[in-house]
């Protein structure tokens, strides 16, 4: 795998750390995004001149997930979050409830969607603003 693979990845994946320190090995030209990944060796970074990177946020990295919050005992809402109080405060204004619990699932989580397989990873891109409404799913008895 090379080290482009690697960081695209890291983006892809919302991995904050490890795309700031790849970023940062880039900058100072350490690695090259052409290089195998094995050449990356955070020894050679600057800790603390990542740690700021990391804390401002250089690369603009706002990890969404995605939460399953239950209505009722066959009824549940996945919701696309920064955190699990931001779904249950997004659930608690939007149906006027508190949820029956809430859960954090996987993004790679796969499901269908008619005729199609869907990721909530690629549900996600769809949506513009963030908590999110990915959608519901009905308990079968």
């Amino acid at each position: 795998m090379l080290v482009k693979d690697a960081y695209f990845d890291s983006l892809r994946c919302e991995e904050s750390a490890l795309a700031h320190y790849i970023h940062h090995l880039l900058v100072e030209k350490k690695i090259s995004l052409d290089d195998d990944i094995s050449k990356i060796d955070i020894e050679h970074a600057d800790h603390q001149k990542v740690r700021e990177m990391i804390q401002n946020n250089v690369l603009g990295i706002h990890k969404i997930r995605v939460y399953s919050l239950k209505m009722n005992q066959k009824d549940f809402v996945f919701i696309f979050a920064a955190s699990e109080q931001a779904a249950i405060q997004f659930y608690t204004e939007k149906f006027h409830l508190t949820p029956l619990n809430c859960h954090e699932y996987s993004l790679d989580f796969q499901l269908a969607r008619g005729n199609d397989v869907i990721s909530f990873r690629d549900m996600k891109k769809d949506c513009k603003c963030f908590p999110a409404i990915a959608g519901f799913f009905v308990k079968p008895y």
